[in-house]
């Protein structure tokens, strides 16, 4: 059989390790996708750690990460429709089945039976080729103007944002957002508002990713390094003619980033948390339930991105309302993972990493 190069991890918390296996096998409702862009997302990093098995994720050993995919179709299985080789696709980060009652009602984020690339052996991304279950459902493809570039950077964290901000947390023209935490998804959050028409307020404690989001369009933006939520909350008033914002969005999962973004919160608003916890919290966070009462707030939280959503995002994209890989600081090849995974945990990767070079 051909073979291909990905990159293994073997051992939590112990570097990753390229391998040569055999390119993955294609079932009848499948495709084989040659990868030509992979992000490395926050998400891997958290799973290198053997995080969030407090909500049942068991990571397979050994395994190959990678869930933001853009590519070829090499190779589609004999039931598979409508995909030819050769298209250019994305690939969501949940594979979804397309028979459970989520999906027959469109809500494919919440599938019942979805699974996640690097729980499926020759899916994980950081990979030459990756398989990808139920094809017509799970292979996106790509309008011209789009490139393979963009699909790695809508992979997780911008269609994470787009879903968050567009559809979970409503936001129109006119309203204000409050951005908490820019990573990957809160700077890609600040630019989807900012093209819906919001007035966006970014906040962070790094110099660097609020000057980030003042370039994507914020029109505010709050340095809240030393500053308790209610502190921070003050502030977001002060730039806001003394109201709440209509929207937050919390894009860590952290307790102090929660309660920041609940309390920058006009009377009736909603707060969208995409965020996930991480071995500090397990999951607990505390929530002011009288004041959510009192204030008639809200809060939901946001899973990636259903399948059909896809349309309405990259319909943005080809009218240049939004340009996923200005959010790209960094190409690398397989061999430099471990080396950006090392400077994760201090914040220190800036922008979205993502590899392009595969041999």
């Amino acid at each position: 059989m051909a073979t291909m190069r990905t990159l293994r991890v073997e051992e939590f918390k112990k570097p990753v390790i390229i391998r040569t296996v055999d390119i993955p096998e294609i079932g009848d409702d499948d495709a084989l996708v040659r990868v030509t862009a992979s992000g490395i997302c926050r998400t891997d990093w958290h799973l290198w750690n053997g995080d969030w098995s407090w909500v049942g994720l068991k990571l397979p050993m050994p395994t190959t990460l990678g869930h933001e995919i853009g590519g070829v179709v090499e190779k589609v299985g004999s039931r598979v429709k409508g995909i030819p080789t050769g298209t250019r696709v994305t690939v969501p980060f949940n594979f979804a089945c397309g028979h459970c009652p989520y999906c027959k009602i469109g809500s494919q984020n919440l599938c019942d039976e979805a699974t996640w690339p690097f729980l499926e052996e020759g899916s994980g991304g950081w990979a030459e080729y990756v398989r990808v279950p139920n094809a017509m459902l799970n292979c996106i493809p790509l309008p011209d103007s789009v490139t393979e570039l963009d699909a790695a950077a809508l992979g997780c964290r911008y269609m994470t944002a787009y879903r968050a901000v567009a559809a979970r947390g409503d936001v129109r023209g006119g309203q204000t957002v409050a951005v908490v935490g820019l990573g990957g998804v809160g700077l890609a959050a600040v630019e989807i508002a900012t093209a819906l028409g919001a007035q966006v307020i970014g906040i962070d404690r790094r110099p660097e990713q609020l000057k980030a989001a003042k370039a994507l369009g914020a029109v505010a933006t709050i340095n809240n390094e030393g500053l308790d939520p209610l502190q921070t909350a003050d502030k977001v008033r002060a730039e806001n003619g003394g109201l709440g914002v209509h929207v937050s969005i919390d894009a860590v999962g952290t307790n102090p980033v929660t309660l920041t973004a609940l309390e920058s919160l006009r009377k009736g608003g909603r707060l969208t948390t995409v965020g996930l916890t991480s071995e500090e919290d397990h999951g607990q966070l505390t929530i002011p339930i009288d004041r959510m009462v009192f204030n008639e707030w809200s809060l939901v939280g946001s899973l990636g991105n259903p399948q059909p959503a896809y349309a309405t995002l990259l319909s943005m994209i080809e009218a240049g309302r939004l340009n996923p890989s200005r959010h790209v600081s960094e190409q690398v090849a397989l061999e430099d993972v471990q080396s950006v995974m090392d400077r994760m945990p201090k914040f220190e990767t800036h922008g979205y990493v993502v590899i392009t070079k595969f041999q």
